[in-house]
């Protein structure tokens, strides 16, 4: 039996966002293992067929002796594992992973670029040199002849140097939505415009833009709450800090819930999805769900925001950190609920027409068959 072999930075990222791709791979009659620092979401991820290898590895750390040592600890796992393909899902497993297959003779490998996260949100001059740095070494240090790219827009191919209709690359349209798990639902009746924001609350999400376009149309006498969904990662060194949320909570229209497990239910109680984000996504699972509940969203001019909302269309694209833009959308909105009506119908249209876990899996299943497996 073939192997096809995943590496992924935590057991609930790829339990949220990948349980298609294992699916996809045990339909091709493949093995499929995925190799993650396992918390509490391997149940999940084995209940598909899939089996876990736990690796355990510091999100935290920038020192690449500690990315070094687990590069030699995953290639001991690929060696024994022998897989056919080692399927690399984000930056720093393609780093860690790519290294590792290469310690381990693996030909095949698969670099799915989800984003850059601050890497690719910043624009000074360090994060432009460190963006050079990554695209020379993935691909002049680990790229092999039988390496293939999963991109979720087409902007990113071209940080890596890469053409997107290349044959060598793949866009697939995010992680994909289950249509059934994230019904459509009416808009809530009411007088106040309910926003959400559903997202890991770092500063990259442009949270703190978000709060302040409540608080302009607040003050400019608008209706209108913002309800916060979701947990600081504290893993990650640019989460908003916990003091914050508390602060902001305090303030009047605005409200910080903490992580919830039923995203259709937050939808169904809200008006309108907002994600300010400051770039580095892929295209944000957070906006594929919003739309499938029928929901338009605000967003920005950022790789993977722009590529699924069509600004007029299905919410509205604004320029990074434009919080007075953002209020002024969202004045218009609030007055115009006949609007607001017909762009969160577009929104959930155009969600099921490309953007669903069925086609996710047949494009990822035709890479793979491309790849030899199956």
């Amino acid at each position: 039996m073939r192997k096809l072999l995943f590496v992924v930075t935590e057991d609930w990222f790829f339990a949220s966002h990948f349980l298609p791709m294992a699916r996809v791979g045990l339909k091709l009659g493949l093995d499929v293992v995925v190799v993650t620092r396992v918390r509490d979401h391997a149940e999940i991820i084995e209940a598909t067929g899939a089996r876990v290898v736990a690796l355990e590895a510091e999100r935290r750390s920038t020192n690449p002796l500690h990315a070094l040592d687990t590069a030699r600890r995953l290639a001991a796992i690929l060696r024994r594992e022998r897989p056919d393909v080692v399927h690399c899902i984000s930056l720093k497993p393609i780093l860690v992973g790519g290294l590792a297959a290469r310690l381990a003779g693996v030909k095949r490998t698969v670099f799915a670029l989800t984003g850059l996260g601050f890497l690719g949100a910043r624009q000074d001059g360090t994060a432009r040199l460190a963006r050079r740095i990554v695209r020379t070494v993935v691909r002049w240090g680990l790229e092999t002849a039988g390496t293939h790219y999963l991109f979720e827009n087409r902007d990113d191919p071209r940080l890596l140097g890469l053409d997107p209709a290349s044959p060598q690359v793949t866009i697939v349209n995010g992680a994909g939505i289950d249509p059934a798990r994230y019904p459509a639902s009416p808009l809530p009746e009411g007088e106040t415009l309910r926003l959400a924001l559903v997202a890991r609350l770092l500063w990259s999400k442009g949270v703190d833009t978000a709060v302040e376009a409540v608080r302009l149309a607040r003050s400019n006498g608008t209706n209108v709450e913002l309800d916060l969904y979701g947990s600081p990662d504290p893993s990650n060194p640019k989460a908003v800090p916990l003091e914050t949320l508390h602060d902001w909570s305090r303030e009047p229209g605005l409200r910080w819930y903490g992580p919830t497990g039923d995203i259709a239910s937050v939808w169904r109680e809200h008006d309108l999805a907002i994600l300010p984000s400051r770039g580095g996504e892929g295209l944000p699972r957070t906006l594929l769900e919003s739309a499938a509940c029928g929901r338009a969203a605000l967003t920005t001019d950022v790789p993977g925001c722009r590529d699924f909302v069509r600004d007029g269309e299905d919410g509205y694209v604004l320029p990074v950190g434009d919080a007075a833009g953002f209020a002024a959308r969202i004045e218009e909105l609030a007055q115009d609920r006949a609007r607001l009506s017909a762009m969160s119908e577009s929104a959930a249209a155009r969600v099921r027409s490309g953007y669903t876990e069925e086609d996710v899996m047949a494009t990822v299943a035709a890479l793979y068959r491309r790849m030899g497996l199956g």
